[in-house]
């Protein structure tokens, strides 16, 4: 959830493509790996609003983009993650975007996708939860697609089983930079709203400004967006909006043609065991 809400937030994940499909255009030079000042995982701020960036998108005019959940621009209290009556700040709002020397801008929400659509479709409107923020030209050359630590992603999926591993790395400010404590791993354990979020568990567990940060399974393969987490009783417990379906809905809604970016460096897997 945003930083600025001090209670629970929706997660929500989100996938481009079927696992293995090609890129549909070519893909920009990114910046090397070691000098690269923009990855996912990155600090968003919107309007004071901190979250986490979550993956690397481009098209074929060679935009630069990068994920974040939509309820990072919403206007209204915590309580208010319903995407087809919540209000957001507009398309076009400028992003801060961690190391980045200009703002970026917020090109597609899906809250105000949904709205404009007049959606009706009650898990849509609960867990379609993602924005994707042009990146500025003067800083799309220095972009790197890795997700720091677990390197990757290496494609997208549209499903992920229940049961199996599941990688995250969040970016809080409350972690006051300590590195180690940024990458997560844990376990889906449940498909909610027909596929549209992925309920899982993490340690560490997400907390407030980690919300749009990126969930991969244990292949490095994209699936996620984390949305909403639990504080309490069950510390641990996210909620991951499916980001190949609100990829998809943001194409089919006047949104950017994009397709998710590999990373340049090899995918590391998970550390621990199932539990």
């Amino acid at each position: 959830m945003q930083l600025r809400r001090l209670t629970v937030a929706v997660a929500v994940i989100a996938c481009v493509a079927l696992a293995g499909a090609a890129p549909s255009f070519a893909q920009p030079d990114w910046a090397p790996v070691g000098s690269a000042t923009i990855q996912p995982g990155n600090e968003t701020i919107t309007d004071g609003a901190q979250c986490t960036s979550n993956f690397v998108f481009y098209d074929a005019a060679n935009n630069v983009y990068v994920g974040q959940a939509a309820h990072c621009s919403g206007t209204g209290g915590a309580t208010e993650t319903n995407g087809c009556d919540s209000g957001s700040l507009p398309n076009g709002t400028p992003v801060e975007i961690e190391n980045a020397t200009q703002p970026g801008t917020m090109v597609y929400n899906s809250w105000i996708a949904m709205q404009q659509a007049g959606e009706t479709n009650a898990a849509a409107c609960d867990f379609n939860d993602f924005a994707l923020v042009r990146v500025h030209p003067a800083d799309a050359g220095s972009v790197n697609p890795t997700i720091p630590f677990w390197g990757g992603p290496t494609g997208t999926t549209a499903s992920v089983a229940d049961l199996s591993k599941v990688l995250s790395y969040g970016n809080s400010s409350l972690r006051l930079g300590l590195d180690p404590l940024k990458p997560k791993e844990g376990v889906k354990v449940a498909t909610e709203g027909g596929g549209w979020s992925h309920g899982v568990y993490t340690v560490t567990p997400g907390i407030p400004g980690d919300s749009g940060s990126a969930f991969i399974d244990r292949a490095g393969r994209a699936f996620g967006v984390l949305s909403t987490l639990q504080i309490a009783p069950r510390v641990g417990s996210n909620g991951v909006s499916d980001v190949s379906r609100a990829v998809a809905y943001m194409e089919s809604h006047g949104g950017p043609d994009v397709t998710l970016a590999n990373g340049t460096e090899p995918f590391t897997g998970p550390l621990l065991p199932l539990p």
